[in-house]
């Protein structure tokens, strides 16, 4: 137990009087940012190939379409986020200079993007048929009717889906300091090496997540809620 104290004494010393709260404070920024950004990058790509893919036969350019789709989903959940990740910076990204953090966030959304789809797709084959046929009536064109009458109902429906997608992307950022990012894992692995003890800080660190996971939890509970709510008016 002594040694335990002595450890948090320690920790508690780089983490407030050496001012490392601060690339905590820049990893927790990161580490949001990657996953706010990346769920929304993946949700514009993920809506694009869901309406295709549902659009199915309806066109050449759309069955083409659509089979790139399934391409770019397969390989993005085929393969390891970290394996992504270090593909487009080593390869990719390689030499342009651009931002690790920006490189993260595009990565997390082309990711994020390929299993969208899927949840996407399964929110717009959950709207009733009958609002397409509505829209095509009034003359709106394929694309317009499930650009600004289908999928607004399909995200209602897949609110909690999309819930899990941010929580997931959220701790899936703990592999971004591969590319060196500063990201809450990369911050708190700085400070356990400073240390050199990897309890303390992982502990700490392991907090941080379930907070974060359980205030995005309440987030999209209150979502929920007040989308029933409108729904009822």
């Amino acid at each position: 137990m002594n040694d335990f104290t002595h450890k948090l004494e320690v920790f508690f010393k780089y983490f407030i009087d050496y001012e490392n709260y601060k690339i905590v404070l820049t990893g927790l920024r990161n580490t949001l940012v990657i996953a706010v950004c990346g769920l929304i990058i993946g949700i514009v790509i993920g809506s694009i190939v869901a309406a295709f893919k549902v659009a199915g036969s309806r066109s050449k350019v759309a069955k083409v379409i659509s089979y790139i789709g399934d391409a770019y989903t397969g390989l993005f959940r085929g393969t390891p986020i970290v394996v992504q990740l270090i593909i487009f910076h080593f390869i990719i990204f390689r030499g342009s200079g651009i931002n690790t953090l920006l490189e993260a966030v595009l990565v997390f959304g082309l990711n994020s993007g390929a299993y969208v789809a899927e949840i996407m797709r399964g929110g717009i084959l959950s709207v009733d048929i009958g609002q397409t046929e509505a829209g095509r009536t009034l003359g709106l064109s394929y694309t317009t009717t499930m650009f600004r009458v289908v999928i607004p109902q399909a995200i209602k429906n897949v609110v909690p889906t999309l819930g899990n997608e941010l929580i997931a992307l959220t701790k899936d950022t703990s592999v971004a300091g591969y590319v060196a990012t500063m990201d809450l894992n990369a911050a708190f692995t700085a400070i356990a090496g400073a240390t050199y003890d990897y309890l303390v800080p992982y502990l700490f660190l392991a907090l941080v997540y379930l907070v974060l996971v359980i205030l995005m939890t309440v987030m999209i509970r209150q979502i929920e809620r007040r989308m029933r709510k409108s729904e009822r008016r």
